[in-house]
């Protein structure tokens, strides 16, 4: 099986998950510690996604949230105190790449269009109906208002996960599990 060369940043935690268990995955409690008041937020959110992965890459049946993976050195987060980076050959059927400017989109409750001109009617539509803050769609009580649009933002999530950017640079890699095979290199910071 092919691999592919990625790295994460993690707490040195994990690297001891690692050696005493065989493997990582992130728990809930990882991701409420780190988010604090937003937790429930991205808690929901990487469920989501998780969920929509599970078709597209082999990932664990316990696995409920992702491990965001640098697909190039010059993506790598940097350096901070009280973090390690790990070097991971990860094996391409459990590597999922996800534009990272769509899952941006997305984060931000936005739509995610198919291409610019798709991107630039929506904007006009947006601007015909006199909205300024397309978040506000899902988030508020603008999408009560109009419907239709909110159920066209929502249904435009799932591009998320259709085709990775063609520049590797613009994309990140997703996985579900790190185990110890996959690791070559892990700094200390």
């Amino acid at each position: 099986m092919a691999t592919i060369r990625t790295w994460t940043r993690q707490v040195p935690q994990v690297w001891d998950e690692i050696q005493n268990t065989g493997r990582y995955l992130v728990k809930e409690e990882y991701v409420r510690a780190k988010n604090a008041e937003i937790s429930d937020y991205y808690i929901e959110l990487y469920r989501w996604l998780t969920e929509l992965c599970r078709s597209k890459v082999s990932m664990p049946a316990d696995a409920k949230f992702p491990i965001w993976l640098a697909l190039t050195e010059e993506q790598r987060l940097p350096k901070a105190p009280g973090t390690m980076s790990l070097t991971l050959d990860v094996p391409e059927d459990v590597l999922f790449i996800l534009d990272y400017d769509r899952w941006g989109y997305r984060v931000n409750h936005w739509y995610v269009p198919r291409d610019a001109a798709d991107e630039a009617a929506h904007n006009q539509e947006l601007e015909r109906f006199g909205i300024g803050n397309e978040a506000a769609l899902i988030t508020g009580e603008l999408g009560n208002f109009y419907p239709a649009l909110k159920r066209k933002i929502q249904a435009s999530w799932s591009r998320v996960i259709e085709a990775p950017n063609p520049r590797i640079d613009y994309n990140v890699g997703v996985i579900w599990e790190i185990l110890p095979e996959w690791v070559t290199e892990v700094e200390m910071y």
